[in-house]
C-alpha cells in the first residue's frame, strides 16, 4: 500500500469535511436537485472539474521539483519542515486560499453561483480544487508530497486527493435524507475553546494527521 496515496486520499476527505469545505455540500446538493438518479454523472463531472485545476498545479510542482531531483535528501528535508508547519497552521485554525494564485478563479467562483445543472457542477469542481482558506494547508501538504514524485507521480497523487473529495461527497449526497441530525452534526465537526482560542475539531484532526505524515515522510524517504 502506498502511504502517500492513502494520505492524499485522507487529505481530500478532510478537505471536504473542513469548515469551509463543508460549504460545498449545499452548493453540490443544489446542482443535483431534480437530477433523477444522475448523481453519479454529477459526481464524475465534479471530479473532472477538480482535475481541471488540480492536475496543472500538481504537474507544475512535479516538473519544478524534477529540475533538482538529484538533491532528493534536501527535498525530503524541506518537505518535512513544510508539511509539519502546515500541520501546525491547520491545528490552530489558520490557513490560506491558494485560489488567489490561479488566474481567473474569482470569475469562476461567480460563474458557479449563476449556472445550473452539469455546467454548475463542473465549475463547482474546478473552484473547489484550489479554493478555501482552511483547505489551503491540506492541499499545500499534498503538493509538497507530490514534489518528490516527478510529473507523473504528482499527477496521480493529485488525482487521488480529488478522489478523496468526490467519494464522500457522493456518499453524503446520496444518504443525506436518511441520516439523522446527530450524524450530520458529527460530519460538520464542532468548535471548541482552549482558553481564548477557538478551534475546530476537524482542524485539530487534520493538523495532527499532517504532522504525523510529515514525520513519516522523512523516515520513509518520501514514502518509498
Amino acid at each position: 500500500m502506498d502511504i502517500g496515496m492513502a494520505a492524499a486520499f485522507a487529505g481530500g476527505v478532510l478537505a471536504l469535511l473542513s469548515p469551509c469545505g463543508a460549504l460545498l455540500l449545499p452548493a453540490f446538493f443544489a446542482s443535483t436537485v431534480g437530477a433523477r438518479g444522475k448523481l453519479v454523472v454529477h459526481g464524475v463531472v465534479f471530479y473532472i472539474g477538480l482535475l481541471t485545476t488540480l492536475l496543472p498545479v500538481g504537474i507544475g510542482v512535479g516538473a519544478l521539483a524534477g529540475t533538482v531531483a538529484t538533491h532528493r535528501t534536501a527535498i525530503i528535508a524541506v518537505a518535512l519542515i513544510v508539511i509539519v508547519l502546515l500541520g501546525v497552521v491547520q491545528l490552530v485554525g489558520r490557513g490560506f486560499d491558494l485560489s488567489r494564485a490561479v488566474p481567473g478563479m474569482s470569475r469562476l467562483q461567480q460563474e458557479s453561483m449563476q449556472r445550473a445543472g452539469l455546467v454548475k457542477t463542473f465549475i463547482l469542481g474546478a473552484v473547489s480544487g484550489v479554493a478555501g482558506f482552511c483547505t489551503g494547508p491540506i492541499l499545500g501538504a499534498v503538493l509538497t508530497m507530490a514534489a518528490s514524485r516527478g510529473m507523473g507521480g504528482a499527477a496521480v497523487l493529485l488525482g487521488i486527493y480529488a478522489l478523496g473529495m468526490v467519494v464522500p461527497l457522493m456518499v453524503i449526497a446520496a444518504l443525506w435524507n436518511r441520516i439523522g441530525d446527530r450524524v450530520r452534526g458529527a460530519l460538520r465537526g464542532r468548535e471548541i475553546r482552549v482558553g481564548r482560542v477557538r478551534l475546530h475539531t476537524t482542524n485539530l484532526v487534520t493538523g495532527v494527521l499532517l504532522i504525523i505524515v510529515g514525520i513519516a515522510f522523512w523516515f520513509t524517504n518520501g514514502f518509498i
